[in-house]
């Protein structure tokens, strides 16, 4: 049987950059709208605080999966928009969002 070591499992090394819930809304969120400014995340993402929501901005733009950009100088303004690696997520996107959509009742 082969081994299941959280070190050599592609799901877990996924899973441990876009697992939890709100990485999933935010990439939801630059998917649909395109680039995105943390206000514009935190009111679409109802229920986030601030400090949540900045944690997992750092955490993918770490990554390498989303990038800031900033499009003001003074004062200093940015929006977050996805990189290639971030829009290869795409068909996963796609795939939960029809599953989703068959779960409807």
């Amino acid at each position: 049987m082969p081994t299941r070591s959280p070190k050599y499992c592609p799901v877990v090394r996924a899973l441990d950059v876009i697992g939890d819930s709100w990485t999933i809304l935010i990439l939801r969120d630059l998917f649909l709208d395109g680039a995105r400014k943390f206000q514009d995340l935190q009111e679409s993402l109802s229920g986030v605080s601030p400090n949540t929501l900045s944690v997992r901005l750092k955490k993918l733009e770490t990554h390498g999966i989303i990038e800031r950009r900033f499009y003001e100088q003074h004062p200093p303004r940015a929006e977050y928009v996805l990189t290639d690696r971030g829009r290869e997520l795409g068909p996963v996107m796609k795939s939960l969002r029809d599953w989703g959509n068959k779960q409807k009742g």
